[in-house]
C-alpha cells in the first residue's frame, strides 16, 4: 500500500467512524428508552439530548478536520483524531461514575443483568481498534514521506 492509499484509507476510517459517532446516538437514544422514556426527569433528558448534540457537533468537526485541505498537517489528522474519538471516549469513561449503568432495570431483557459487560464498551473496544489501524496507517504513510509532500496531504 502506498503512502497516498495509507492517508486514504487513514481519512476514511475516520470519515467512517464520524459519521457513526453522529447517528449512532439518535439509533439508540431518540426512543422509549431514552429520549421518550417517561420514567426519566426532564434533566435527565436534558442531558441526553445534550450528549446526542455533542456527537453530532463531534463527528462535523472530525470531518472537517478529515478532509481540511489548507495545511493538511499532521496537526489537522491529529484533531480530527481527537474530535472522532472523544465521544467515544467518555462513554468509556461513563462506566467509572457511582451509579451509572448500560440500561435501565426495567428495560433488562431475559437473561440480561446489570453487572454483565457492557454492549457499549464493546462497541467502544471495537472503535478503539479501528481509531488505533487509522492512527498506524496515517503515521506509517507520514514516515514515509518527504516533508514537502506531507504538507500538501
Amino acid at each position: 500500500m502506498s503512502p497516498n492509499q495509507k492517508m486514504m484509507a487513514a481519512r476514511v476510517i475516520l470519515s467512517v467512524i464520524a459519521i457513526v459517532t453522529i447517528v449512532s446516538p439518535f439509533l439508540a437514544d431518540w426512543n422509549a428508552s431514552h429520549i421518550y422514556n417517561p420514567l426519566w426527569t426532564p434533566h435527565a433528558k436534558f442531558h441526553n439530548a445534550q450528549t446526542m448534540s455533542m456527537a453530532v457537533l463531534l463527528g462535523i468537526a472530525a470531518l472537517v478536520f478529515t478532509w481540511w485541505k489548507r495545511g493538511g498537517t499532521r496537526g489537522t489528522f491529529v484533531a480530527a483524531f481527537l474530535f472522532t474519538s472523544f465521544y467515544w471516549v467518555s462513554q468509556a469513561l461513563a462506566f467509572l461514575f457511582p451509579g451509572v449503568a448500560w440500561t435501565d432495570p426495567n428495560l433488562l431483557k431475559v437473561g440480561q443483568t446489570l453487572t454483565q459487560f457492557p454492549i457499549q464498551l464493546k462497541g467502544d473496544l471495537v472503535l478503539f481498534v479501528v481509531l488505533t489501524l487509522a492512527a498506524w496507517l496515517y503515521a506509517s504513510a507520514s514516515s514515509r514521506r518527504p516533508p514537502s509532500a506531507q504538507s500538501a496531504s
